[in-house]
């Protein structure tokens, strides 16, 4: 990493979601993020449910998103590396990205060394055996037969199907959890990080998932990130080379 680089973390930008007024003002602001950072990154990390929805069938992708898959390009082809970890609502990404787009999908937590600094890194959904609910769930998208059977579906029908359950999961959310930090014994991800602990260092935990814009200690030396989200708080993540600190991003759209 060069000493006057930096890497930048986002998350939760929910493209396409039903519940934003104007759609392409929402999409405009992250891809003027991605104007700005560009000029000093030197990886971007895109940490899930950057769509609402995504499917991809075998001829079809979602409508829209032409500025930031533009953008995503444009990045890629400068040279610089994007890294896309799938969400709980953009599960269904398969090879479309990385082949058409040239950022690299993640669907597992990595770990990775940033100027010897030792960072977790993963959308934040299903770790550990707190939410058994939701791990099978995600265990039954991530089935291949219950993806083939999904790609059968007209995508006129298959992505208003999906658009539906993705109100009905933000609505059960945010009558659960909304918005709010629940505190260190509530949060599965602060819980399953220092588990985590207890087997192996890091010096950081990056997450998205919970639309929390919240820096947590976590053990002696760590910190978990809570991304926020792109739809209240416009924050993500930088890394300077030492630290990890949250910033929001002051758009002009």
């Amino acid at each position: 990493m060069e000493t006057n680089k930096k890497i930048y973390f986002a998350s939760d930008v929910h493209l396409g979601a039903p519940g934003i007024n104007n759609h392409r003002l929402h999409e405009k602001r992250f891809v003027n993020w991605l104007d700005t950072v560009k000029k000093d990154a030197s990886e971007i990390y895109l940490m899930g449910d950057i769509f609402d929805f995504w499917f991809e069938y075998k001829h079809v992708v979602p409508r829209g998103f032409t500025r930031f898959l533009g953008k995503l390009s444009e990045i890629t082809d400068s040279g610089i590396p994007v890294h896309f970890f799938t969400g709980n609502h953009d599960i269904w990404l398969f090879d479309y990205l990385e082949n058409e787009c040239g950022v690299k999908v993640y669907r597992e937590p990595v770990i990775r060394d940033f100027n010897g600094k030792k960072v977790f890194l993963a959308h934040g959904d299903g770790l550990g055996d707190y939410d058994k609910h939701y791990n099978f769930l995600k265990s039954v998208f991530t089935n291949k037969f219950a993806q083939w059977l999904f790609a059968r579906i007209h995508p006129n029908s298959g992505i208003g199907l999906a658009n539906y359950w993705s109100g009905k999961s933000r609505e059960k959310n945010n009558k659960e959890y909304g918005d709010k930090y629940l505190g260190d014994d509530k949060e599965f991800s602060v819980l399953y990080a220092k588990e985590f602990l207890k087997e192996e260092k890091v010096d950081y935990f990056v997450f998205g998932h919970r639309h929390v814009a919240r820096t947590v200690s976590v053990g002696p030396g760590c910190q978990l990130i809570f991304l926020g989200d792109w739809i209240q708080h416009f924050s993500y993540g930088v890394f300077d080379g030492n630290t990890i600190e949250l910033q929001y991003f002051d758009s002009h759209v």
